[in-house]
């Protein structure tokens, strides 16, 4: 076994989830079975714009001090620190082509030798409102119509109106779907269906690459010739997703869009209806209303000396909104190793954003599964 046994960085905020503007608070802990000779215990806060921030904590002079390089005797020692994090900040996001990354790291310097280095992502989550987008609110209605060909001969069309009684939602939330579907053709309809589809813009200096993701789908089965469809409130949930544009990042944009297809047996193309929403990570005040007031914070474990920190975003104090609870992103964990870091590096390496998520439904946020990924370039 070596010297150090125990180095890692821990918040007081044990879900690990803030605010832009919000005060970081958390200690480190460091453990030795023999002592150790370091110039200082450094961390840096580092931001996924590739801006970072360092604090320094000292420790100390004590006995066995040789020369200007402190020695630090065996046993456990923790360190707080804190962290005013800046204003208007984007959400974190990660994925295979971007991210938006927050971490803090914490070096041991060891003169003329190797450091001993760790390492602890945690999220920011930007409140968007949407009580502040009148669009938010409003319901909207889109349609389309397809016409297929038979053999030689025209088919009559295909037609489908989709609509949504408002266009602002939360993660946790379920859609309810209502939709029309005219099977106007001589062929059958195979299915109709719904997706939830996230819509991801990488911005390079000079192309722009988009990935869809398909997060949510509900289906319904076949559509005969001259027959109808009727959708009426089928539920589409949405998982736990960061909140659309993904404000304060000028190189990812992210949009949701809800999509009606009616896909037709044989070949040919889908009839597709698209109709984009705004996902959000404060309710619509009317929506929050409908599940009462929020309950009182739970007190802090006994023999806690952790303080409660509230981490629920600023809202108008005349509105009661419950309370969110988080869940890891819908599209799952990814490593966070970079080129900075080695395999001694220490950390959990598997990470996944924590999001707002809203279980009034009673769905289980663990249960969303992405269908399915394409990548185009534009």
């Amino acid at each position: 076994m070596g010297k150090l046994n125990i180095f890692e960085i821990t918040f007081s905020n044990p879900q690990g989830v803030f605010y832009g503007g919000q005060l970081i608070q958390g200690h480190v802990t460091v453990e030795l079975n023999a002592e150790m000779k370091m110039r200082g215990i450094r961390l840096h806060f580092e931001g996924g714009a590739r801006v970072h921030w360092s604090e320094e904590h000292s420790t100390g002079t004590g006995p066995g001090q040789k020369g200007d390089d402190p020695v630090l005797q065996a046993g456990r020692y923790v360190y707080p620190f804190n962290f005013q994090l800046p204003t208007g900040i984007p959400s974190s996001y990660e994925s295979h082509t971007g991210r938006v990354r927050y971490s803090v790291g914490g070096v041991i310097d060891r003169p003329w030798k190797f450091d001993h280095t760790t390492k602890r992502a945690f999220t920011i989550v930007d409140p968007l409102d949407l009580n502040l987008d009148p669009q938010a609110r409003q319901g909207a209605t889109a349609n389309g119509q397809k016409t297929l060909c038979c053999l030689c001969c025209k088919s009559g069309p295909i037609s489908a109106v989709l609509r949504l009684d408002r266009l602002g939602y939360v993660p946790g939330e379920a859609i309810p779907i209502s939709c029309e579907i005219h099977n106007g053709s001589r062929r059958s309809m195979s299915s109709s269906f719904v997706q939830l589809k996230q819509t991801v813009l990488y911005h390079a200096t000079s192309k722009t690459k988009t990935m869809c993701n398909t997060v949510s789908k509900i289906s319904h089965g076949s559509i005969q010739p001259g027959d109808d469809d009727i959708w009426n409130g089928d539920l589409l949930s949405i998982p736990p997703l960061p909140p659309s544009g993904l404000r304060g990042c000028q190189i990812i944009d992210i949009t949701y869009t809800v999509t009606l297809n009616v896909d037709p047996s044989g070949v040919g193309t889908d009839l597709v209806v698209p109709m984009n929403i705004l996902i959000g990570s404060i309710p619509l005040q009317s929506v929050a209303r409908q599940y009462g007031p929020p309950p009182p914070l739970p007190l802090p474990p006994a023999g806690s000396d952790i303080p409660i920190q509230p981490i629920t975003p600023s809202a108008p104090s005349n509105i009661d909104i419950p309370p969110p609870s988080y869940a890891e992103c819908a599209f799952g964990k990814v490593n966070i190793r970079e080129e900075n870091d080695n395999e001694h590096t220490r950390g959990n390496m598997d990470y996944a954003p924590v999001y707002t998520y809203y279980n009034w439904n009673q769905h289980d946020a663990n249960t969303f599964v992405p269908v399915t990924e394409e990548q185009n370039k534009l």
